[in-house]
């Protein structure tokens, strides 16, 4: 296996610039916003929003309902991914449809559909369950892409000796997940949920904060407690809820993340034992408890009578088995989803027809001073993750000092912070400019950073003690060993980064703050607009502009920087 295949997508996917599967993608998203936005018309003019009180004493049971939206999109990501996964990586068919469909979806600017879910939810369900699951099904398409791109990964870059060991010994759909499938995916999946988590609490408080016009859909949480507190100007408020928010992010590290990693070193496919495997007090402490050892004598029983049941209820097949032939309910379906797609289509092409020429001229100024705002926070991010990285992945000392400050640093969404920054520069010649290349580059960093490093560690050890052997030091070994090793890696955080940047652009050029509205020229801006002055047909051409512009942007300038990974910077 190739150092850098888990990342890379398979040659297939990367010979044309749009295919058949893009446009069914692209049809389906403009269909589901048409139908938003008609659900949207009869969404309630006004919406009584929850009372945010700001005594500390609340503050407790506030981190713990946005723990438990987080936990609930997770769980809901995880099992999605583990299926959409396989059914990708194992059935040739579906991967030609599947496979697209996500390429497109994992590109779509998330918060350009919190208004539309927001309005059509609420003018079918309740205003508390409408809010609510809103705010889980943003979370979990902030999540569920990135999680299923790196289990389908994981899954197509099985060495070939295992995936022949597992049919020599005849394992069945649930053995072959738990003793190969799982195994050898645990550790990429598990750094990818770290990430997917802390790019969650940026949605999370997205979420919890947005109001449009005199609909008020704020979420009792973390986030809207951090909003009111800073539109009170109580900056002792503010003070209690970046406390609480950063230890609610450090417990979980500890409690969580730490023993995952520290269980997870196990799957490790190496030649030599690591020399600083990852370490976890907490882990070490219930691996040594004596209760949770008699705990889990009690539960080997029930664990496994369900591990004999699933076997059983497992067929017995190979994961390269041809799929079913189709039958004619199979036909009958694809023949209702196509007509219900094309009636959809029409109806949103006329939509979109009715948009006066001045708004189309808004939307492209908008759209290309939202690419310029992102192009300065990639670039700023570039300069500063690429050397910082690259020193905690190769420095084991340095390592173990970053590292934990990074991934807390990380967790702690911009969106909590971005109201505190902007009673700083609000006053300043361009103030809100800079506050959204600010808020854009909080949301895009991390997905560098996380990247970078991943990408400097796994450098085999043998060519750093070549490199040492051929005396390269400075920029030779820059040029040589480290810039070639971690570029695919860039470019893997380039892609999440950059969509980052663009979902930060809705709540980063349109700010209602301290009682007024602050809004710069942008395509983010412009959406948040529509949103609040109703204008659907606006409010579906720029969702729709801003989907197109960031797929053009991943297969003109990302998908052509991963073939140049692929055919020049791969290690086999």
């Amino acid at each position: 296996m190739g150092l850098f295949e888990n990342i890379l997508p398979p040659k297939e996917r990367m010979q044309r610039l749009f295919t058949w599967g893009d446009a069914a993608a692209l049809l389906l998203i403009a269909v589901a916003l048409y139908g938003g936005v008609r659900l949207a018309f009869n969404a309630p003019a006004e919406i009584q929003g929850p009372t945010i009180r700001l005594e500390p004493r609340l503050l407790p049971w506030y981190a713990l309902l946005s723990i438990g939206r987080m936990a609930a999109a997770y769980a809901l990501s995880v099992v999605f991914a583990i299926l959409y996964g396989r059914a990708a990586a194992y059935n040739r068919r579906a991967e030609r449809v599947l496979m697209p469909l996500l390429d497109v979806l994992q590109s779509v600017p998330i918060l350009s559909f919190l208004p539309v879910v927001l309005l059509s939810l609420s003018a079918i369900l309740p205003q508390k369950v409408a809010v609510e699951l809103a705010s889980i099904v943003l979370i979990f398409t902030s999540q569920a892409w990135h999680l299923t791109f790196g289990w389908y990964q994981s899954l197509t870059t099985i060495p070939k000796e295992l995936r022949e060991a597992s049919d020599i010994f005849r394992l069945n759909t649930w053995l072959r997940f738990k003793r190969l499938e799982f195994p050898f995916g645990m550790i990429s999946f598990l750094w990818n949920s770290m990430m997917s988590w802390a790019g969650g609490w940026f949605f999370l408080m997205a979420a919890e904060i947005f109001t449009v016009g005199a609909r008020d859909f704020r979420l009792p949480g973390l986030g809207a407690y951090l909003q009111e507190a800073a539109n009170q100007g109580d900056t002792r408020a503010i003070l209690w809820g970046i406390g609480t928010l950063i230890l609610t992010i450090v417990a979980l590290d500890q409690f969580v993340w730490r023993p995952l990693l520290a269980w997870a070193d196990r799957f490790k496919l190496e030649m030599t034992e690591s020399d600083q495997p990852p370490t976890s007090w907490f882990y070490d402490a219930l691996h040594n408890s004596a209760l949770m050892n008699a705990l889990g004598r009690m539960l080997a029983p029930l664990g496994e009578r369900l591990d004999a049941w699933l076997i059983r209820r497992s067929p017995m097949r190979t994961p390269d088995e041809a799929a079913h032939k189709r039958n004619w309910l199979n036909i009958l379906l694809n023949l209702l989803l196509g007509g219900l797609l094309l009636y959809g289509g029409v109806r949103a092409a006329q939509m979109l027809a009715a948009l006066p020429i001045a708004e189309w001229g808004k939307i492209l100024l908008g759209t290309l001073a939202t690419l310029l705002r992102v192009a300065v926070s990639l670039v700023i991010a570039l300069a500063w993750t690429i050397p910082v990285g690259v020193a905690i992945g190769t420095n084991r000392r340095l390592a173990a000092v970053l590292q934990p400050i990074v991934q807390v640093t990380a967790s702690v969404p911009a969106t909590a912070i971005f109201p505190i920054f902007l009673l700083l520069v609000i006053h300043l010649t361009g103030g809100l400019d800079i506050a959204a290349i600010f808020l854009m580059l909080m949301g895009t960093q991390w997905y560098l950073l996380f990247n970078v490093i991943a990408g400097a560690s796994a450098i085999p050890q043998d060519l750093k003690y070549t490199s040492a052997l051929m005396g390269l030091k400075g920029w030779a070994r820059w040029r040589t060993l480290i810039l070639p090793a971690i570029f695919p890696y860039i470019v893997t955080g380039g892609i999440a980064a950059s969509g980052g940047a663009w979902n930060a652009s809705i709540v980063a050029e349109y700010e209602q703050f301290g009682g007024q509205t602050l809004s710069t020229t942008g395509l983010g801006a412009l959406i948040s607009q529509a949103t609040a002055s109703g204008n659907y047909p606006l409010l579906l051409a720029a969702t729709l502009s801003m989907v197109l512009t960031v797929v053009l942007l991943n297969r003109l300038f990302w998908r052509p920087l991963y073939r140049l990974a692929e055919e020049k910077y791969r290690l086999e």
